[in-house]
């Protein structure tokens, strides 16, 4: 982890998962808090008049990549089903923004700063096809080193059955196929990742795996 950043010393953080606001959002920024151990999200509190929170839960959730829960169920739903990555970077962003999903938090310009990284090589996607061509599922995040922050996943709930669940498992095939403990960082725990093995780890212990994770090699994206 770099000495300094725009974010100040862990120590100084308050104990809340919340830990800075600001007016500028940029894609420099977001690699920076990346690197820090932290991500953006906006505010839904009108009381607040800051145009963007950075959070660094008290609770980091993460999946360790050797713990991926698969059912039966679920191994025998992926083989209806084709991954790719980078194959639809804009339609899996568009599925996560989906406004009518409970909780949907991204917004034009959440969308355009993360386009500017996927661009640049740094925001993936994986995404979940069905037989008929259809883009039924997926899930976007950033790679720096061996961190991949996951940001959001989504499926069809008509024709993507598990397609969610099926672009994890092809996430973690290529972030843990050479063998490299990289780190998988899955921001807050839910009931569905902790179905699928998610964890979660204390803050000091969180930032001491990014320090170790970001100075890995980057898994092999194919494009």
């Amino acid at each position: 982890m770099p000495l300094s950043h725009a974010f100040g010393p862990e120590e100084d953080w308050p104990d809340a998962d919340l830990v800075a606001l600001s007016d500028e959002f940029s894609a420099p920024l977001v690699l920076e808090a990346y690197r820090a151990g932290v991500f953006p999200m906006p505010l839904s509190h009108a009381s607040f008049t800051a145009h963007m929170a950075w959070w660094s839960p008290v609770l980091r959730a993460v999946l360790p990549l050797d713990e991926l829960r698969v059912t039966r169920s679920l191994a025998k739903s992926a083989k209806r089903y084709e991954v790719t990555v980078d194959e639809d970077f804009a339609g899996v962003l568009a599925g996560c923004a989906d406004a009518s999903r409970e909780g949907g938090w991204i917004d034009a310009e959440i969308a355009e700063v993360y386009g500017q990284l996927h661009r640049a090589g740094i925001v993936h996607s994986v995404e979940t096809w069905d037989r008929d061509g259809r883009l039924v599922g997926g899930l976007y995040g950033v790679s720096l080193g061996g961190l991949f922050a996951g940001e959001s996943m989504f499926h069809d709930p008509e024709h993507g059955r598990d397609a969610s669940k099926v672009a994890l498992m092809g996430l973690v095939r290529i972030l843990a196929g050479d063998g490299i403990p990289r780190l998988l960082d899955v921001q807050w725990l839910t009931g569905h990742l902790e179905s699928l093995g998610a964890i979660e780890i204390p803050r000091k212990d969180y930032l001491d795996a990014l320090g170790r994770a970001l100075d890995l090699p980057a898994p092999r994206w194919s494009r």
